[in-house]
Formats: structure tokens, C-alpha cells, sequence
């Protein structure tokens, strides 16, 4: 078993939930201890792209360069709350000031570029190997460090009734919570994140997603070549060049190979691993056969 998944997770269940459910599908076919691998988790509340690395093609994460993110969401004016968004108890009400919707517009202009982020307490980050998310539900508040962040676009959709619709395209790691509470700071208005959907992650778009009952029903389908997500090159060696790439040799580099990284297939076109060039010779980096 080799390749992703591109899961449309809904709302209510954790990345966890849901990669469990993938696995069970996926074991069913005959290895009951399938490895799951996530590209960037989403908190229960949220749905949307969840990209799933099985098998073998956790080891190929890495190698995925394209880790930007895009969402759409609601930013509720008026009432900020412990988790920062729907979930929490209030901590904060204030009236949504005049011409809110225009407001946040301009504003949203500030925070496109690099920056740096605080990330919330209810989060997976973790202090002297505690997750932040178990300190706060236990009462406790502790400094955590700003983390760079880009935001690459960031777009009012609509707004009525103190409900602004928003649109972000940002870098990994960027906390849309924070985000609203920033954006609610900006107009001097106490503010929390309604609901998320995640529209894009890297490679792995909305609708090309898939409901976990398409994907029982038809898993064959569901799965992803590594080719269609890390657009390296693929080679095929022949009998004698796949046996020596299996077992950890240097192998000559086919003519016309340009590419630092390859995939490499034998005659029979199973996927063997990913080789990297070294002068005139293609060394094995992650061998899956």
C-alpha cells in the first residue's frame, strides 16, 4: 500500500477520527497495520481537505514542498470567547462599531505578508512536551513564542448582521482563530471564528475530495500516485539496475535526468523509491521495495 488520500472531513469528528476510519478501510485489503501519515490536521469543528499519506508514502512527506493553505470562514463580531472560536465560553462582548464590514475591508490589507503569530492556547503545540490544549482546559495560560506566518491573500467575501465571510490563502501553521481575534483587535471590536472549511492544502484541493463513503466503496480509485502529488520525474531501471537500487547501491543515472530527486520504477512499473542524483550516479534515498 502506497500513496494519499484526499479526505473530505465534515464537521465533528477529529483528523485522528478520521484517519482511523481510512486505515480500517484501507487494512481491510490486507495489512492490518497500515501507517496513516497527516498533511496538516483540522480541529474537529472544522471540515474540509484532509490529506492522508498511506503506507509507505509517509516516508514521502517531506518531500512534499507545496504547504500552503486556503480557507473560508466566518468572523463573528462582537463576543470573543476561550477557544477563540464557537466552541469556548465568552470571555468578551462589545457592540460591533459602525461600518464594521468596511473596517475590517481596509484592514485586511495590513495583514497580508509575513508576520509573526502567537498560537492559541487551544492548540496542538506543545510546552516541556505538554500540549497547550491540556494545559488550558485545565485553567492554565502560559507564554508561548510568535511564530512567522504568511499570508499570501486575505479577502472580505461578505458581511451582514456583524458576520463577515473571509477568504485566506496563508502558510502552514497559521492559526485562523488568532487571525480573527487579530482582525477583530484591528477594528477595536471583540471577535471569534464561526465555522472553517479548508478549500486547499498543497496539492490537495476541495473538489477533488472524497466523502469516506465514496472512499469505502471504491478505495482502488480513492488512491493517489506519489507522481500526482511531488511533481519529481520518474525513471525505470531495468532487472539489474532495480535489484542494485533495492539493495542500497549507486546505480547509473539514465541520460536526459535533470531532476535532483526521482522516482524509480522497475520494468514491471511498481514504484521502488526515490533516488537522488549524485554526479552521474543515482543514489537510493527512500527505498520501498
Amino acid at each position: 500500500m502506497l500513496g494519499f488520500v484526499n479526505v473530505f472531513k465534515p464537521a465533528g469528528p477529529t483528523s485522528t477520527q478520521v484517519g482511523a476510519r481510512v486505515r480500517r478501510i484501507f487494512s481491510a485489503r490486507g495489512d492490518a497495520k497500515l501507517p496513516v501519515g497527516h498533511l496538516g490536521t483540522l480541529d474537529p469543528m472544522a471540515a474540509g481537505v484532509l490529506p492522508l499519506a498511506l503506507g509507505k508514502a509517509t516516508r514521502l512527506i517531506p518531500l512534499i514542498e507545496d504547504r500552503r493553505k486556503s480557507y473560508v470562514f466566518t468572523l463573528v463580531l462582537g463576543r470573543s470567547t476561550t477557544t477563540a472560536d464557537a466552541t469556548g465560553t465568552t470571555l468578551e462582548r462589545g457592540d460591533v462599531p459602525p461600518g464594521a464590514g468596511d473596517a475590517l475591508a481596509t484592514a485586511m490589507r495590513g495583514f497580508v505578508g509575513s508576520s509573526e503569530q502567537i498560537p492559541p492556547m487551544y492548540s496542538a503545540v506543545q510546552i516541556a512536551g505538554t500540549r497547550l490544549y491540556e494545559l488550558a482546559r485545565r485553567g492554565e495560560t502560559v507564554a508561548r513564542a510568535a511564530r512567522p506566518i504568511t499570508i499570501y491573500a486575505l479577502s472580505l467575501l461578505g458581511f451582514d448582521d456583524g458576520i463577515a465571510r473571509c477568504a485566506v490563502a496563508c502558510s502552514e501553521g497559521t492559526y485562523i482563530r488568532t487571525l480573527c481575534e487579530d482582525l477583530g483587535a484591528a477594528i477595536g471590536c471583540p471577535a471569534h471564528m464561526g465555522a472553517l472549511l479548508r478549500d486547499a492544502s498543497g496539492p490537495f484541493v476541495l473538489y477533488e475530495s472524497l466523502m469516506l463513503e465514496e472512499i469505502e466503496a471504491a478505495p482502488d480509485a480513492a488512491l493517489i500516485a506519489p507522481e500526482r502529488v511531488i511533481p519529481i520525474p520518474t525513471i525505470v531501471l531495468d532487472g539489474r539496475g532495480s535489484a542494485d537500487f533495492r539493495a542500497g547501491r549507486l546505480v547509473p543515472l539514465p541520460a536526459g535526468s535533470a531532476s535532483k530527486h526521482l522516482f524509480v520504477r522497475d520494468s514491471t512499473r511498481t514504484l521502488v523509491g526515490v533516488g537522488e542524483a549524485v554526479g552521474a550516479l543515482l543514489a537510493p534515498r527512500k527505498v520501498f521495495v
